[in-house]
Order: C-alpha cells, then structure tokens, then sequence
C-alpha cells in the first residue's frame, strides 16, 4: 500500500472513530450535567455518569470496534457486501442508539420530578446527525481518490439509468394508409391530411428534439471559456450535498422534538422512536433498489402520522411544509407503484 493510500485510510479510520466517540461524550455530558441538578448539585452522580461514558467508549472500541474494522480490512467476507453497510451498521447500533435513549432518558428523569432544569439544547442531537453525514459520506467516497478531476467518476456515484441516445420518427398507421391511397390514384384529402399531419410531425419532430437535448443538461462537461466552471459538475462535492439532504426530514422531526410543549411530554417517545427507525435506512446501500420503499416506510407514513398528531395537540410545531412533503410523497408512491397497474389506469386514451 502506497503511503497516500495509507494516510487516507488513517483518515478515514480517525474520523468514523470520532463520529463513535465525541456523540457520546457530548451526550452523556449534558445528562451528568442534569443529574447534577436534579440531585441537588451532587458530585458524585455527575462523575458517575461520565464514569460510565467512559468505560462505555473503552468497551465498545476493544470488543466490538477495533475487531469489526479489522476483519472489514482483512476478511473477504465482509468485501463481497454490496446490499447493506456494516461499518454504517454498528456505527448506528452502537453510537446513534444510546444517544437517543439518553436524550429520551433525560426528559423522563424531569418528567418524573417537578422541576424543569434542561431542555436539551440543539447541539447533541446535531452533532449526532451531523456524525451520521460523516460516516456516510466516508463509506461513499473512500473507494475513490481525493485529487485530480472527476473524469471517469461521474457515473459511479449515480444509480444505472436508461440513457437516451438515438430517437427516429415512426410513422403513423393513418399517415401510411394515406400514403398507400394517394399511390393508387384513389381521392384523399390532401391539404387536411397533409395539414394534421404535417402539424403532428412538426410537434412530435420538436418533441423529440427538446427531448435528445434534453441530455445536455445532464452533461457532467465544463465548457471552455471564461465562466466555463460554472458549467462543471463535481460528483464528490455533491455527495456532500446529497447527504444533507437526505437527513433534513429526520433533522427536522427531531427539531420538533424539542419545543418544551413536547420534550416534556409523553410525545417525545414515538418522534425519537420514528426518529431511529429512519436512521436505519443508512444501513442499506445508497444505490439499493429498496431505499424507495423503505424512505415511504419508516420516514414518510410514520412520520407524516405523527406530524399531524403534533399539529393537532400542540398546534404548529412542525412546519406545514414536512407534513405536504411527506404526504406527496405517500402518495406518489401508492399511484406509481400500485394504481397505475389497474385496468382503469392502462388505458392509453386517458393521458
């Protein structure tokens, strides 16, 4: 292994281990800090619970982490997984889980008291999903290099799709049958026949015109001249983007979580329950035809249920445009995937 080679993967190494740690610390943290209060400003339970953090850490990385990893490295086994993910697995068991349960834990202890001490600011439950875009975006780019252009590297971050590449016009029934008339010396409507037609063909010729340069806004190649970077298309910074993206749903429904109406209620179960569940889709590979259907199972139904159960007890917690968003897309999925298949829906004169 050359020495870039190895520099990048200690990277990567150091920075997945830190995506396992620093969650947990930080979180653990804000809970030692509670029980501080909660227990009249007790010391002791306060290094009690950074205490376990720590033995908690310890234990993870010498039984499960560093064995995981090194036989992810050394094992055959776990090279030929392409279906799901089982650094991204253990990482969401491991760090991910106990984070939520500690923060669901802290609004149970002031649940259970009369005083009200911590709301659990935004800052955990970012970093945590912020940890989760690292590990992600790490396991997606570490097969490919980090300098130089993207030539040859822009179809490997997307999923195989039909590419359009040679249309031709076919002619109609009506236009060969009008064609075979005029041949054989009968009568025809030429100036109609040839009018709709002609009409037919320029649409359909303009058509399939806008539809082959339809390809051109997919092009990944910079043009030339002064602005031509604005052309450019970068696969591995996108990759970033598409990670944020594919949490904002999960980010916002925890951001719901903790209004103070619902963080100190019995709501904030089933949001980090329904939470973690969505969390769970990173397992699967990023071009896995099942990551459709599992979006629409444990994000957008549940989710959509329960928004509009936080809307209807504490009002406009959660914006209205997560509640359409999730809606639209439960719905798209059930006509796409299982009406369109109806009898009614085949026929072609309707669309």
């Amino acid at each position: 292994m050359s020495l870039g080679k190895t520099i990048k993967l200690v990277v990567y190494e150091l920075l997945l281990y830190a995506c396992l740690c620093v969650p947990i610390f930080v979180v653990m943290e804000r809970f030692a800090s509670l029980m501080w209060q909660v227990r009249s400003k007790d010391l002791v339970a306060y290094w009690l619970v950074v205490a376990a953090s720590i033995a908690y850490v310890t234990s993870v990385t010498l039984v499960v982490w560093v064995p995981l990893k090194y036989f992810i490295l050394r094992s055959r086994f776990f090279s030929e997984v392409t279906a799901w993910r089982p650094v991204t697995l253990a990482f969401v068991i491991l760090s991910t889980l106990p984070c939520f349960a500690i923060v669901v834990a802290s609004s149970k202890v002031q649940l259970d008291g009369e005083d009200r001490f911590d709301g659990f600011t935004e800052l955990p439950v970012s970093l945590v999903l912020f940890s989760l875009v690292i590990v992600d975006v790490v396991e997606r780019i570490r097969p490919f290099r980090l300098t130089g252009q993207a030539e040859g590297l822009e179809h490997a971050f997307e999923m195989p799709t039909p590419v359009l590449t040679h249309l031709e016009q076919v002619p109609t029934v009506s236009s060969q049958l009008s064609v075979d008339r005029g041949q054989n010396g009968l009568p025809t409507q030429l100036e109609g026949i040839n009018g709709s037609f002609g009409c037919r063909r320029a649409d359909s010729e303009g058509y399939f015109s806008r539809a082959s340069s339809s390809s051109y806004l997919y092009s990944t190649r910079a043009t030339s001249g002064r602005f031509g970077f604005l052309w450019a298309r970068e696969p591995r910074a996108d990759l970033f983007v598409d990670s944020f993206l594919f949490w904002m749903d999960t980010a916002e429904m925890v951001r719901a979580a903790e209004e103070p109406s619902v963080y100190y209620s019995a709501w904030i179960f089933p949001v980090y329950l329904l939470a973690y569940l969505s969390v769970l889709r990173l397992v699967v590979s990023p071009d896995s035809p099942m990551l459709s259907s599992l979006g629409v199972m444990v994000q957008d139904l549940p989710f959509l249920i329960v928004r509009i159960c936080l809307i209807a007890v504490f009002g406009h917690v959660t914006p209205l445009f997560y509640v359409m968003k999730n809606m639209l897309v439960c719905l798209t999925f059930l006509y796409f995937h299982f009406l369109t298949k109806l009898k009614i829906f085949k026929m072609t004169s309707m669309f």
